[in-house]
């Protein structure tokens, strides 16, 4: 044991020391660099801005939204389908306001019904009753004015009472006011209806098309429509699923046109300067610096703002802000896609 321990600790501590200087002498050399995955684009100016561009649709990216929420009954759409202007993209339950445009129908032709009344009066059936009872009052106003004539020829007074000469003076004037009343009655009847009334009924036939009109308009809105012709580049909404209105993280539908992509290239701050509208510029693909295309000015965004694309690069500036400059393509000539990220390089003075 005493010969162990005077012997093998030391050894031990020996091997310990060897194994630590051998590990620091291994680590001591320099990596060798890795290889790229893919050789980088060389510049194809003399004097040149270099940027990082996203692609993207010539209207832009739309995230299409809905203006009410509810409940998706059907998607209409599949990622890639080409649609036109007003074309629908997806439906949402619309039970219960298609049920209350059934009852404001429903009102509208009642509306509809008592407007078509009061313009058709008189009726012709209306007409005889009323014009016979002015027979019959001009019949007895002529009963009571011969009764009066016959009295007041008697020439003897004594021969009629005085109350009774006063009862057939008031006969008279009685009849008289309702052969009036029956004459006025018979003339209101061949007038038809009264201007106010048929105003009131045509005013509320008018709010009646209007409600109508406003529950159409709500059933239209469960419907979302294509705001532009292009393409549906993403569908992120099923049948099924609750589709909020507002504003959302995740898009419910992304439509763009593509017939001529745009790429959205960040000019550093510190280059924006050098820039000149109009320049001649060139894409590269990223992963394959055979595939380029030269690009079409399209314009400036005026507005610098903070860096947002990051490219991944260990020498990137991501504390800057940039100045936004849309160039156009035609994507027949290349493969890339709506949302790729492209190296384009862009003549600038010397």
């Amino acid at each position: 044991m005493g010969m162990i321990l005077k012997y093998g600790l030391p050894i031990l501590a020996v091997s310990g020391f060897a194994f630590a200087t051998w590990r620091v002498a291994l680590g001591a050399h320099p990596v060798a660099a890795a290889r790229p995955a893919a050789e980088p684009a060389t510049a194809p100016f003399e004097s040149k801005i270099a940027g990082a561009g996203i692609v993207e649709a010539r209207s832009q990216n739309i995230a299409i939204g809905t203006a009410v929420s509810g409940l998706v009954t059907s998607v209409d759409v599949q990622v890639g389908a080409r649609v036109k202007k007003g074309d629908a993209l997806f439906h949402l339950d619309d039970r219960d306001k298609a049920a209350e445009l059934a009852v404001r129908m429903s009102a509208l032709e009642s509306a509809k019904s008592e407007l078509a009344r009061l313009e058709s009066l008189p009726r012709p059936e209306d007409l005889p009753p009323v014009a016979a009872r002015v027979t019959t009052a001009e019949s007895v106003l002529a009963d009571a004015e011969q009764q009066l004539l016959l009295a007041d020829g008697v020439q003897d007074k004594r021969a009629i009472s005085i109350q009774e000469l006063d009862r057939r003076r008031f006969a008279v004037q009685t009849a008289k006011a309702q052969t009036e009343q029956a004459r006025a009655d018979l003339l209101r009847t061949k007038a038809g209806a009264w201007a106010p009334d048929l105003e009131l009924s045509r005013a509320a036939l008018r709010s009646a098309e209007a409600r109508v009109a406003a529950q159409r308009t709500e059933i239209e809105r469960m419907v979302v429509r294509a705001s532009i012709d292009g393409t549906v580049l993403a569908v992120n909404v099923r049948p099924g699923e609750f589709a909020q209105a507002g504003a959302s993280a995740t898009p419910l539908m992304l439509l763009g046109d593509i017939e001529r992509m745009h790429v959205r290239v960040d000019i550093d701050e510190n280059d924006a300067w050098r820039f000149k509208p109009g320049s001649k510029a060139l894409a590269f693909v990223r992963g394959n610096r055979e595939l380029s295309v030269p690009l079409e000015f399209v314009r400036v965004d005026p507005y610098v703002i903070p860096k947002r694309s990051l490219t991944g690069e260990s020498t990137e500036r991501v504390d800057t802000r940039v100045l936004q400059v849309l160039f156009s393509f035609d994507p027949a000539v290349l493969p890339v896609y709506v949302g790729q990220q492209m190296d384009v390089f862009v003549e600038s003075p010397k």
